[in-house]
C-alpha cells in the first residue's frame, strides 16, 4: 500500500476496533413488495425511507416521460418543461409563491443555508439536525451556535442574548428528526422567529409526503405552513423519486438559483426522475389512505412492543421508529438476529447518533403488511 495512506488504515482500523466500521452491501429491491434481497435471501425491508411505497410501484420504475439524463445543469440546457411542471406543483402544494429544484434533498440544505447565512449573520441549529444542515452552517460565514435538541428555552436565550449583535438570525431544524422520529416544536420556534425578528427555516425531509391533511409536512400538520417562510424538501424518501426542493418567497428561490452553488453548478435532475416525482406528487394528494394506512401500522407496532421496549412518546405515531440499544455491538448483533428472521432492520451507530445511544431504526412503509408487521414485532420482543 502506498506509504501516504497509512494514516487512513489506521483510521479505518480505529473505526473496526470500535465496531463503527461500515461497508456498501448490494441488495436487489423487488418491485411492488417492501422486500429486498441480500446474498440470495429475502428479507422484509425496514430499512427503506419509501415511506408511501411508490418508490417500489412498478409505474416508478419505467422511466416512460423523457430522458434518463439531463445533459447541463439548470442554468445552461438542464431545465427541462416538466421540470418547471413539478416546481409549480410543490409549490402550490406547500402553499408559497415559489420552488426551486435541487439534484437532491442534501444539496437543497447545503445550499440554501451557505446562500443565505453571510458574515454578520447567525445561526441556531438543533443538535439533532441531518449532516446536510450541519455541513450547510458549516459552509456559510455566518456565527453558529448549536441548541441542545428541541430546547426552546435554549433558543429564547441565545436570541436574547444575541440577537442584536447580528444583521439576520436563521433558526435552522429538521422537522422530523430521521433517527428518532421525534417532531421540532415548530410552534414555539415560529413564535421565537417572530419574537426575535428571525427566519426560521424547517427541513421537511422526513415530513413531506407522511403528514398534514394534503401530505405537505409536518408544518401543515401543526398548522404553521403559513409561519415557517422557507422549507426545504427530498424527492427521494415519501415521493418516491430522486431529488431536493425548497420552498418559499419568489425573492429567495430566485436568489438561490443565483447564489446556491450545490444548485447551479451541479447537472439538473433527468426528465424521466422529474416526471416519476410529478405523477407521485400527484398520487400522494388523491391517495390519503396511504398516510392513514401508514399511522395504523406505526401504531400497531407501537402497540405490540410496548411490553418488552420503552419507546419516546409520540402525539401522531409517525414511519420511524427507534429501539435504543446502547453499544455499537448490540446493535449490530440484534441487525444480524433479525436478518436471521427474514427481517432487514438496519443498526445506526455513531457518528449517526451519539455514542451510547446505538440503535435499530424501523423505517415503516404503507406498503408494509400487517403479517409483516407483527413479525417484526414478534423478532423485536425477542431481543429482550
Amino acid at each position: 500500500m502506498d506509504a501516504r495512506f497509512d494514516w487512513i488504515a489506521k483510521r479505518l482500523k480505529q473505526f473496526d476496533g470500535e465496531g463503527a466500521t461500515r461497508r456498501l452491501a448490494p441488495r436487489q429491491s423487488q418491485p411492488g413488495r417492501m422486500v429486498i434481497q441480500s446474498d440470495g435471501i429475502n428479507l422484509v425491508n425496514f430499512g427503506s425511507n419509501d415511506y408511501l411505497g411508490l418508490a417500489a410501484e412498478q409505474s416508478t420504475q419505467r422511466p416512460e416521460h423523457g430522458s434518463m439524463g439531463s445533459g447541463a445543469s439548470a442554468l445552461v440546457t438542464g431545465f427541462s418543461p416538466v421540470a418547471l411542471q413539478l416546481q409549480q406543483r410543490l409549490a402550490q402544494w406547500e402553499a408559497t409563491e415559489s420552488c426551486v429544484l435541487f439534484p437532491t434533498g442534501f444539496a437543497a440544505n447545503l445550499g440554501t443555508i451557505s446562500a443565505l447565512a453571510e458574515a454578520g449573520d447567525l445561526i441556531l441549529s438543533d443538535a439533532a439536525n441531518h449532516a446536510s444542515i450541519i455541513d450547510g452552517c458549516r459552509l456559510s460565514k455566518a456565527q453558529r451556535f448549536v441548541y441542545p435538541h428541541n430546547d426552546t428555552s435554549a433558543v429564547a436565550a441565545l436570541l436574547e442574548t444575541h440577537r442584536r449583535r447580528f444583521a439576520r438570525v436563521f433558526i435552522v431544524t429538521d422537522s422530523v428528526f430521521s433517527m428518532d422520529g421525534d417532531f421540532a416544536p415548530l410552534e414555539t420556534l415560529c413564535d421565537l422567529a417572530d419574537r426575535y425578528d428571525s427566519i426560521l427555516i424547517a427541513d421537511e425531509a422526513h415530513g413531506t409526503g407522511v403528514f398534514g391533511d394534503s401530505g405537505s409536512g409536518l408544518c401543515e400538520h401543526l398548522g404553521v405552513k403559513h409561519r415557517v417562510p422557507i422549507r426545504i424538501g427530498t424527492l427521494s424518501k415519501a415521493i418516491g423519486a430522486m431529488g431536493g426542493f425548497v420552498v418559499g418567497p419568489q425573492v429567495v428561490t430566485d436568489y438561490l438559483v443565483n447564489r446556491a452553488r450545490s444548485m447551479i453548478y451541479s447537472t439538473a435532475l433527468p426528465p424521466a426522475l422529474v416526471s416519476a416525482a410529478l405523477a407521485n406528487v400527484i398520487q400522494i394528494q388523491e391517495e390519503p389512505q396511504r398516510r392513514a394506512q401508514l399511522f395504523e401500522l406505526s401504531q400497531r407496532l407501537r402497540d405490540r412492543v410496548a411490553s418488552k421496549w420503552r419507546l419516546p412518546p409520540m402525539s401522531t405515531p409517525g414511519q420511524i421508529v427507534p429501539f435504543v440499544v446502547g453499544s455499537n455491538e448490540e446493535a449490530v448483533r440484534a441487525s444480524q438476529r433479525l436478518a436471521d428472521a427474514g427481517l432487514f432492520v438496519p443498526a445506526i451507530r455513531p457518528p449517526t447518533v451519539p455514542a451510547g445511544t446505538a440503535r435499530l431504526r424501523v423505517s415503516l412503509s404503507s406498503s408494509h403488511s400487517d403479517e409483516e408487521i407483527d413479525r417484526l414485532a414478534e423478532a423485536l420482543c425477542g431481543l429482550r
